[in-house]
Order: structure tokens, then sequence, then C-alpha cells
């Protein structure tokens, strides 16, 4: 890592250097990405079981067959024995936090009275039947197991169904299926990618149908998301992962390389790492600190490409044209290591996730704090939020009217009609005060 430079670039909303026009324009969706998942899904509504069997032999285990698709109670049960204790506490512990987040911001029914003295209001209900989509790759996720899951059952989902990858001989990391237990899922299926997202979205003779796909994962998996978008419903793109950091005089240039390290050593060679500071001399500072730290990881090797790629430091003039620069890029992670962060955090407009101050590192969102790590990537936060228990329920509108309230409402409906051309709608109302 010793021949490692940073890229950097300077940026005014006036001026914007292409390098860093290209660094921000990064699709949500890979065009290419969603030319396979098109093909791939077509082949899955048409012939379900043998196409899923036809693509994760191909891509992930040469022996699967559907009877070995569901993750059988033997196999649950050896995966429980064979994590170590000190997860299972640290594991528990994470999925309290989520779960007493997820409760705290759980929207619940309310009505108003109207001037009649009827009633208005919503009803919320959670959906029947939600899959969550584990990214296999080169990590195993444990975390977004708890990130996903653990929101449904603080909904109040009654069917919570995994999938994930398994490896060539048919496994899925215990830590994995620990945390999707620990979750509450009561069907895990070792499958993954584009076929694990039409099997959940159309339903396969030996998967039945969800309602919702929620999860991150790959560039081909965000394009099949995309695709059965109608078939089920979906929480955001989430792809892979990025992170921003907006730093002044008052960051540490070794916190500032380590945050953006963390994101890094992912390992698709797709993620993204932006670093904004009106301050010159923390570039180099930082750019030392990505050299150390870097050499010292055990994913070096998965980390360089990202380094060499996917890193860029923009130096602004000031830190209100690093805000406006932050708010283009929309990040999914955005930490806020300025000297007053809350006051910067209130001009932020789009981010998947808020980090404030030095002693909130992205690793805390990511596996601790409480909000769920499933956020929007690509620029997608600037239309998307990241998942939350609400993505889990139905929202329904409760209208009671009295007799005083539809008198009062009969002219702006007969208005309407009359407009419209909708004389059937305008009768519905007339016709109770005729009789």
């Amino acid at each position: 890592m010793q021949d490692y430079q940073l890229k950097t670039a300077t940026w005014s909303p006036a001026e914007a250097p292409p390098e860093v026009t290209a660094f921000l324009s990064r699709p949500a969706i890979d065009p290419a990405a969603e030319a396979v998942a098109r093909d791939i899904l077509a082949e899955i509504r048409a012939e379900g079981d043998a196409a899923v069997v036809r693509y994760a032999v191909k891509f992930d285990t040469p022996e699967i067959t559907p009877s070995r698709f569901r993750v059988a109670d033997a196999e649950m049960e050896e995966a429980l024995q064979s994590v170590d204790e000190d997860f299972k506490k640290q594991a528990a512990e994470a999925d309290a936090r989520i779960f007493a987040f997820a409760r705290a911001g759980k929207r619940r029914d309310w009505d108003m009275v109207t001037t009649g003295g009827g009633r208005l209001g919503e009803k919320y209900m959670p959906l029947d039947r939600v899959g969550v989509y584990i990214p296999g790759g080169t990590a195993p996720l444990a975390s977004t197991a708890l990130m996903t899951a653990t929101l449904a059952r603080a909904a109040g989902v009654r069917e919570i169904v995994a999938c994930t990858p398994a490896d060539r001989e048919g496994r899925i990391n215990p830590y994995v299926l620990f945390a999707l237990h620990l979750a509450g899922v009561g069907e895990i299926y070792k499958i993954g990618g584009i076929q694990a997202i039409g099997a959940m979205a159309y339903g396969t003779e030996t998967i039945p149908k969800v309602q919702k796909i929620v999860g991150p994962g790959n560039a081909y998996v965000a394009a099949a998301k995309k695709l059965v978008y109608g078939e089920v419903s979906l929480d955001s793109v989430a792809g892979p992962s990025e992170i921003a950091i907006l730093a002044d005089e008052s960051a540490d240039p070794a916190h500032v390389a380590a945050d953006l390290l963390s994101q890094a050593e992912h390992g698709t060679g797709l993620e993204k790492a932006l670093l904004v500071t009106p301050v010159p001399e923390l570039i180099p500072a930082v750019e030392a600190e990505l050299i150390r730290q870097a050499a010292q990881l055990t994913r070096l090797d998965k980390t360089r490409p990202v380094l060499e790629n996917g890193v860029m430091a923009v130096r602004v003039q000031n830190l209100d044209d690093g805000v406006e620069l932050i708010n283009r890029f929309a990040a999914e992670h955005l930490e806020l290591l300025v000297r007053d962060p809350r006051t910067v955090c209130a001009q932020i407009r789009a981010a998947g996730a808020i980090f404030l101050g030095k002693w909130t590192p992205e690793s805390a969102g990511d596996f601790a704090a409480g909000p769920s790590h499933v956020l929007p990537t690509g620029g997608a936060a600037a239309m998307f939020s990241g998942l939350t228990v609400d993505d889990f329920m139905r929202r329904s509108s409760v209208l009671e009217l009295t007799r005083d309230d539809l008198r009062d409402v009969l002219p702006v409906i007969e208005a309407f009609g009359r407009v419209e051309g909708l004389d059937g709608h305008t009768r519905s109302a007339q016709i109770r005060f005729s009789s």
C-alpha cells in the first residue's frame, strides 16, 4: 500500500470538476445486471423450482435440489450448538436494541372527531408473509438477519421467510442461521441471488410467494428487486455499500480513515467512500492513515480495489459548500465529524442514516445501535428511506361519517361529480337523503 495515492479534487457549487461529477453519478441499478435479471426472472416465473435449481447450481451450490432448499431442523440445531456463547450474548443484545427501537418508532392507530360527530383515522396492520434477503458473498452478514427480520417480528408479521445463498457444499454459515433463528424467521431457504428474489416474488412449488421483499444485495439482487415490483412490495434499492464523511479541523485523521475503510472492506469492488472537507491539510493526513490502517486489514485483497477506484477526498471552500456536495451525493451512510454536528445535521436533505460526532462510527449503526442498516444506496437516498418497522405494516384509512357529516360534504361531492362527469358518485351520496 505504500504506493497508494488518495484521489483528490476541489469542488464548488459553481465549478464541479468532471471526476467529482463522475464519482457522484453512480446508477442505483446497473443496466447490464438488469438485463441478466430480466431473463432469469422470466424463467423462474415460467418454470418455478426447475429454474431456481438451474441457477442455484450454476452460481452457488452444485448439488442443490428442491427437497434441500429449506434448512432442516437438524441443520438449525447443529448451527445453534456450534455458535460460541459470547456471540449469542452479543447478538441477543443487538436484537433487543433493534427490537426496542422498532417498537418505539412503530406507528399506531389514531382517529379524530369530525365536526358532525363522526370519526376519521388510520389503522395499521402487519403484513402476513414477508421475505428477507441476506447476502452471502464474501462475508457472513449475520447482522443483516437482525436488521431485517427483527423489524418484521416487532411489526407482528406472522410468517417471516429468509433466503440466503449456501456454499458449494450446501451449508449456510452457522452464525447467520443463529441470527435468523434469534430474529424469529420461520422458514430459511438456501437460495441466493436473482433466483431467490424470483422465488419469493412469484412463488414456486417449494417456496410460497411472499407479500414483500426486503434486504440488501449485490447489483443483480438490486436489479431483480426492481423488476419484481408490483408482484410484491419492496423496501428500497440497497446495493453496494457507501459512506460520505463531512469533516472539519476537529476531525481525527485516524478516525476518518478507519471509517472510510469500514465500507471499503465489503469487497464487491463497487463500494464508494467520499471525504468532503474545507481543511486541505486533513487530506494528506487521512491518506497516510489509509495506507497505515489498510495494511493491517485481513481483507486487504478485497479492500484495495475499492481504495483505488471508489475512494475520493474533495476539498471545498467552507462547510456550507461541503453540505451542498454531501446532499448531492445522497449517501447511504453520512458521518458528520464536525464541531457542531447537530447544527450541520439540520442542513442535510438526503442521506440514508446520519451519524453525528466522533463517538458515532458507522459500524455502531451496522451492528448495534438500533436503527436498521438496510439503507438506500447509489444516490437513492434522495428518494427513498432506510428500512423501518413501518415497512412491514399496511395502512388503511378508516372513515365513519354521521348524517350531519355527509350533509356538510354533499356540496363538495356534487361539485367534483359534475366536473369529472361521475354522476354515479354524486347519486351515491344524494340518495341517502331522498329516503
